[in-house]
Formats: C-alpha cells, sequence, structure tokens
C-alpha cells in the first residue's frame, strides 16, 4: 500500500468500488492495513473530494460502514436508463428451441433436446432469463420433469395477441418437394423413350 493519505485514500474508494455494497469499517482497516481511525479520517477525506467537486457519486456512512453511491440529484438519469427495456439478441440456438417450445407447449427440456438432437439446457436456461418462456408445472412421469411454456412478453416481443397467431408449419414440405422431383425424373425418362423410338424408326426407314 502506498504511504500517506492520498494512497490511502486511493485506496478506500478502490476497495469500495470493487464490493459495490456496504463494507465494514472493520473491515476496510484489515483491506487496507491500518487501523479503523485512519479509514476513518480518510473516508471522510474521500467524501469531501466528492462533495466540493462535480461527481456523479458520494461516499454513503451507513452504521460503521462505508459504500459509494449515486447522489441524488442524478436519480433521474438513472431511472430513464433503467426504464429503458433491454432487449436480448437471440441466437440461431435459442431462436431453434424457442420455436420448438411455442409449438409444441407445454414441453419438457428432454423432449426439446429429443428434437433438437443436443442438449438445450443452456438455450432453455436464457430463454427464461429473457422472459421468454417460464415453468409450467411438472410433467406426471417418473422424475417429474419440469414444463415451459411460452409468456405475455413473448407474444410482446414477437406482435401476437395469442399463440393462435402463430404461422402455419407445413410439415408436407418435404413430401412435397421429393414428389415433385420424382414427376421430374418421369418427364426425363419419358423424354428419353421418345428419342429413343424416334430414333429406332428413322433406322427402319432407312434399312428399307
Amino acid at each position: 500500500m502506498k504511504e500517506g493519505n492520498t494512497g490511502l485514500t486511493g485506496a478506500l474508494e478502490a476497495v469500495l468500488f470493487a464490493m459495490g455494497e456496504p463494507v465494514a469499517r472493520s473491515l476496510l482497516a484489515k483491506a487496507l492495513e491500518t487501523d479503523e481511525d485512519t479509514v476513518e479520517k480518510a473516508a471522510a477525506e474521500l467524501s469531501e473530494i466528492y462533495n466540493r467537486e462535480e461527481r456523479g457519486i458520494h461516499l454513503i456512512s451507513l452504521d460503521e460502514s462505508y459504500q459509494l453511491g449515486t447522489k441524488p440529484c442524478y436519480y433521474s438519469n438513472l431511472i430513464t436508463i433503467a426504464s429503458m427495456p433491454e432487449k436480448p439478441v437471440l441466437s440461431e440456438t435459442v431462436l431453434e428451441t424457442l420455436a420448438i417450445i411455442a409449438y409444441r407447449q407445454p414441453v419438457t427440456k428432454a423432449e426439446i433436446s429429443k428434437i433438437r438432437g443436443v442438449s438445450s439446457d443452456h438455450a432453455v436456461s436464457k430463454l427464461v432469463e429473457y422472459g421468454l418462456i417460464k415453468e409450467a408445472g411438472r410433467l406426471n412421469a417418473p422424475g417429474r420433469p419440469m414444463l415451459f411454456v411460452t409468456t405475455k412478453e413473448f407474444l410482446r416481443r414477437f406482435g401476437m395477441e395469442s399463440l393462435g397467431q402463430l404461422p402455419e408449419t407445413k410439415p408436407y414440405k418435404k413430401k412435397e418437394n421429393t414428389q415433385d422431383s420424382e414427376m421430374e425424373a418421369e418427364e426425363i425418362m419419358d423424354s428419353e423413350k421418345n428419342n429413343t423410338m424416334d430414333s429406332e424408326s428413322e433406322n427402319t426407314e432407312l434399312e428399307e
């Protein structure tokens, strides 16, 4: 630790900033390797610095503890920031998991993982954290796994009034594509067959 009051005041400020909560004077004395009276003097000096300068924080004294806090005159600025909704960016994995839950709800993690082919624990936890899904009881099965459903925040986020507005899925798309391919193959084979027959007919006429 640096010698002198300036170094001690800086160390006190660093500790309080890092902790972010009230720290007892006795603990500060141990952290700064000094006695409580010296900590008290350093705290008074730090408080004076904050008060005489246009700083956004001040030192708060709480029952023989100290904490750094926002000056009351700046509360309105904090409220403005806090009221701005944070829109999380959904990764492809999280979106895929959300889609499964939206269409298959209520659904368990095991069911989601089975459909995706990989563990979905992290994606489900993120969706719960974002408020897009929630727990909805337990499945009446061995182990009583938790069931998950979408929330009102999910509807609000995706501009829907109800789950009935979810886009319709197309489960037969792959089959339709297969049928189209088969039809194209048949047309090609018929065309080649006709070309072969025409060629044989021409050869017969030349021989005659």
